[in-house]
């Protein structure tokens, strides 16, 4: 899922841009969108908000024509996992200018990680360009949904799935994050080629391979590879070599950052998601 925010000063047309924006994505794949609100979504008052005032995390209301799902203390990133779950292609957000996310600025408003500044009049193929720039952000539950798309799904008997992460406690050392590098180009091909053998194997039917890259944080995930298998028999097998693979085959470069130093790691994963 590629995300891309729009922001700008009060009343500067952010919400037409989208609007122009998430119109031309559209014709690219599927499109959800996130929107800073100071407004109330909901009435404050009803049967609705006496589920949440009766200790509810999460309630979802439902019309006949379309629901809404209301969710405690959310922020922006728990609010683009909540995308995630839906295996969409694309994310749109107005607002949050003090977010980490790439930015599409309207003016001359000042917020960081902004990729590109446009005005008003923008053209959609300049917006949807921008959009289609920006890296991949993905969970494992956006991988198990679009994994569930796949035209092959009617044949599965089994999803498996391998998730690494940042081991905090090693002995008697202290992570507190790891910093991965990489030719993100040379790193995809190489991963496009391992998705690619692995299928090839008898009763495997779609595999998805996702590494991020960057700091992370001790406790967050680093990896994650979903396969869909006609049978269980085929799937673990096929988990076990997409793991060894990626680690030996992938140019991915790790910094490990300790409560005693920092250094390179020569072997990538090393023991932090074995």
């Amino acid at each position: 899922m590629k995300v891309i925010s729009i922001v700008g000063y009060h009343k500067v047309g952010k919400t037409t841009l989208l609007e122009r924006l998430v119109k031309e994505l559209s014709k690219h794949g599927s499109v959800g969108t996130i929107k800073h609100t100071r407004e109330e979504i909901m009435p404050l008052t009803g049967d609705t908000e006496r589920h949440l005032a009766s200790g509810a995390e999460v309630t979802i209301a439902v019309t006949p024509t379309r629901c809404i799902e209301i969710l405690k203390n959310i922020d922006v990133k728990k609010a683009l996992e909540q995308l995630s779950l839906q295996g969409l292609d694309f994310a749109v957000v107005e607002g949050f200018k003090q977010s980490s996310l790439p930015k599409i600025a309207i003016g001359d408003v000042e917020a960081p990680n902004i990729v590109a500044r446009v005005d008003i009049n923008a053209s959609p193929d300049e917006l949807v360009k921008i959009a289609l720039e920006q890296p991949d952000y993905m969970t494992l539950d956006s991988l198990i949904a679009k994994i569930k798309k796949s035209p092959r799904a009617r044949e599965a008997g089994a999803i498996g799935t391998f998730t690494g992460m940042v081991r905090e406690l090693a002995g008697n050392e202290r992570t507190e994050a790891l910093e991965f590098e990489s030719f993100d180009e040379v790193a995809r091909e190489r991963i496009n080629v391992i998705e690619d053998d692995l299928k090839k194997r008898q009763g495997i039917l779609e595999v998805l391979i996702y590494h991020r890259t960057g700091r992370i944080e001790a406790g967050e995930d680093i990896v994650f590879i979903v396969i869909l298998s006609g049978h269980r028999e085929e799937l673990f097998p096929a988990l076990k070599e997409a793991i060894e693979r990626v680690k030996a085959e992938v140019p991915i470069w790790k910094k490990e950052h300790t409560v005693s130093g920092e250094f390179w790691v020569h072997d990538v994963h090393k023991d932090h998601n074995d």
